[in-house]
Formats: C-alpha cells, sequence, structure tokens
C-alpha cells in the first residue's frame, strides 16, 4: 500500500444501523449533525463521513433535501472533505441511496464493493422498549437481508458519480470486495489513489481477527500494490483496537457513532468528536501525525471544497 505519512481520520457521525433508542448521544436532526460533523473536524478528522436521518423518528433518510439541511452549514463552518454516503438505509433501492451524491456532487462518496449478508437483529435484542414504531422490524428484518451492490450496480454507480469528478471510500467487508475493485480497476472505471475502506465486525462480512486486517492488506498490496490508501473501521467494540492496528500498519482511520456508540467499556461515547480525541491521542502517543484536510486532499487527489454542489 502507498504508506500514509500522515493518517488520515475520518469521522462517520450518524450512520444508517443505529436507532435512537441505543442512545440519546447519537445525531438525529440538520442541527445535530452539523453540529457533530463540526466538532469532529475541530477535534481532528480531516474527513466526515454522512447520513441523513428524519428529524422526527431518527429513521435513514436518503433525499438530498433531507442532506442539503447540513451539507451547506457544515462546509461553511470546516474546511473537512464531506463524504456522502451511498449505502443509505437498508432496504434502499439504488437510486435512492445514490440519488444524495449524484445531486450535491461531493468530493468523496462511499461505494460498497459487493453484495453480503448484513446481519444486525442481535441488537434488536438488547432492547426491551423501543421509542419508535420503526427500531425493531428495522433490526429484526436483517435476518433476511442482502446489502445488494452487483456488478451492474457498481458500474452505475461510479459512472454517475465519476462524471461530477467524486472519488470514492471503497467499502470492503470481505476479502472478494477487493477483487471486486480491481475489476473495476483494470476496465478503467476508477482510478489511483484507491481509498480502501476495510470494514471488520458486521455480521454477514469479514470477522474482527487480527490476522484477518493482515490478509486483507497483503491482497490489498498484491492487486494493488502502491495505488491504494489503507483504512480500517471496526464495529462496536472492535472500533478502537482495529483502526489503532491499521495506523500502526501504515493505514488510515475511521471512527464515529455510525461504528460504535461507546468511549470505551461499557461508556456511551457523548459526542463523535469524543471519539476523534481519543483516536487522535492514541495516535499521537505512538508518534504518528494527524493529516489535515489540505493533507488528505493531496493524499486523495479530490476535486477541492469548492467544486461540489452545495
Amino acid at each position: 500500500m502507498k504508506p500514509a505519512k500522515k493518517v488520515i481520520i475520518t469521522c462517520a457521525v450518524t450512520g444508517s444501523i443505529h436507532t435512537p433508542t441505543m442512545s440519546p448521544h447519537l445525531p438525529i436532526t440538520p442541527e445535530q449533525i452539523a453540529s457533530e460533523a463540526v466538532a469532529a473536524a475541530e477535534a481532528g478528522a480531516a474527513m466526515i463521513h454522512l447520513h441523513a436521518r428524519d428529524p422526527e423518528t431518527g429513521k435513514p433518510d436518503q433525499t438530498p433535501e433531507r442532506f442539503l439541511e447540513f451539507l451547506p452549514r457544515i462546509k461553511q463552518q470546516t474546511d473537512a472533505i464531506l463524504n456522502i454516503t451511498t449505502g443509505g438505509g437498508l432496504g434502499m433501492t439504488l437510486e435512492q441511496r445514490l440519488a444524495p451524491a449524484i445531486a450535491t456532487k461531493p468530493e468523496v462518496a462511499s461505494m460498497n464493493m459487493g453484495s453480503f449478508n448484513f446481519n444486525i437483529s442481535g441488537a434488536a435484542g438488547k432492547i426491551t422498549e423501543f421509542q419508535h414504531d420503526w427500531e425493531k422490524p428495522y433490526l429484526e428484518g436483517t435476518q433476511d437481508f442482502i446489502l445488494s451492490n452487483t456488478f451492474s450496480q457498481i458500474d452505475y454507480g461510479m459512472r454517475a458519480m465519476g462524471a461530477n469528478g467524486t472519488r470514492f471510500e471503497f467499502e470492503c467487508y470481505d476479502v472478494g470486495h477487493l477483487y471486486n475493485l480491481a475489476h473495476f480497476a483494470d476496465l478503467g472505471l476508477v482510478k489511483p489513489p484507491f481509498f480502501v475502506q476495510c470494514i471488520f465486525g458486521i455480521l454477514g462480512g469479514i470477522g474482527p481477527d487480527p490476522e484477518n486486517l493482515l490478509h486483507m492488506r497483503a491482497t490489498a498490496d498484491r492487486l494493488f500494490g502502491q495505488d491504494y490508501y489503507l483504512s480500517v473501521l471496526g464495529a462496536g467494540r472492535h472500533q478502537m483496537p482495529f483502526v489503532t492496528m491499521s495506523a500502526i500498519l501504515g493505514g488510515n482511520v475511521r471512527v464515529g457513532l455510525e461504528d460504535s456508540l461507546y468511549a470505551g467499556r461499557g461508556k456511551l461515547a457523548t459526542s463523535n468528536a469524543e471519539q476523534v480525541a481519543k483516536i487522535r491521542r492514541i495516535l499521537e502517543e505512538l508518534s504518528l501525525e494527524i493529516a489535515t484536510p489540505a493533507e488528505a486532499r493531496e493524499m486523495l487527489q479530490t476535486k477541492g471544497g469548492d467544486n461540489v454542489g452545495f
């Protein structure tokens, strides 16, 4: 891989997995999402990964209009790279998932690199009473859910967003997803440097074992040489150990309440900035430098914050 001279911290501030009942600190409204994003950037995140939610119920909302309620606010208050999800909410159509990124033309958008079973139903069993009617069936329904990212869907997304100059956070939940990315690179649909986000700990994807991270990195090395930057996220309790391991190996890191609601064993994180500050502290104790947004843009060769559609 391309060793990162400075570590890019990405913060995923809300996501579409956790529900409001799970934490009172999960940002829901446009105001909360904007405030959390800005605070995370001030704490050291060079990139902010963004989902939107219905401000009344907290249910994932993938309409461009909802994203435009907070994107301009964040852009006005921070220089961080804004990265828009195309994973959206579970069960959404491809058109729904891509709509915000196509409409707003961000510097970076996520791109899931393969279909797979995505099971978060276990979270429902830990809760006796939900705040909203949608939460329990949303979680339990994932026992029968496949996150669809077919070759045709990936091809369409790459072409539609690539035409706007958007680059990608390639989300790889298993080893085969790296080979899928290599396939599209061979077709010339995407150009290096590739920002490869390896994801560990989602039931249905690759497991959260350190040996798996080494295997993912070794596979990516064979496929991409020095044409990629590694980044890592670990779901739930695996968050901090896995992202720290990524940084030690020369990679980048992702934290945020999308990936874990906790700041330590049994301790809910009160904000995204708390997690950013924690990983920054760990990295600096390891004598690793933190990339600024400008340095992250240079590394990833994005089009710049002035060339987006919001």
